[in-house]
This record gives C-alpha cells, structure tokens and sequence, in this order.
C-alpha cells in the first residue's frame, strides 16, 4: 500500500494494518521529511486519543491529514504509533 498526496510518497507499506477501512501504515514505512506535527487531537470511543499531523509537500500543507494512536487502547493496540490518512491523501495498492 502507497499513501500519496500532491505527488509525493508519503508512505509505503505491505504490512498495513486495516481499522474501519483504513489502512494503517507502521512507524517505519512513513517518509518523515513531510510529516509536521499537529497539535490537534480527537478521541475515538473505543481506540482512544488520536493525535494528528500535517503533512507537508513543496510548500503545500495539508493540515491534519494523518493521524495516529501514541496510547491507544487495549483494543486497538495493534496500530499503536502506525499513521492513517484523509483529507484528499490516496491509499492505493
């Protein structure tokens, strides 16, 4: 799986991990260079707190388009740190 937005990979994984449809790309599989973090954060009834960055290509910012669980909850501990994508971000195969 591919993560791409304003031409750039941002992500590249074959060991996603899919949580309501969607994919979540491990640690080591995301290009930090676009990666700015967010001080945003949401809360998922049943995976916790979600904290967000920005993602960031050729001077273009697309603010909070990834987001990931630092603490998630006991049910959702297999995507602990992985990251997700929204906001016109593609996820191909």
């Amino acid at each position: 799986m591919k993560a791409i937005w304003n031409g750039a990979t941002l992500a590249d994984s074959a060991q996603t991990v899919v949580v309501e449809s969607n994919h979540y790309f491990p640690p080591d599989s995301i290009k930090t260079e676009h990666f700015r973090r967010s001080e945003t954060h949401t809360t998922c009834h049943w995976k916790g707190e979600a904290s967000y960055y920005d993602v960031v290509v050729d001077g273009k910012t697309n603010k909070d388009a990834a987001w990931y669980y630092p603490n998630p909850s006991e049910a959702a501990k297999q995507i602990k740190d992985h990251v997700a994508f929204w906001r016109g971000v593609q996820v191909t195969s």
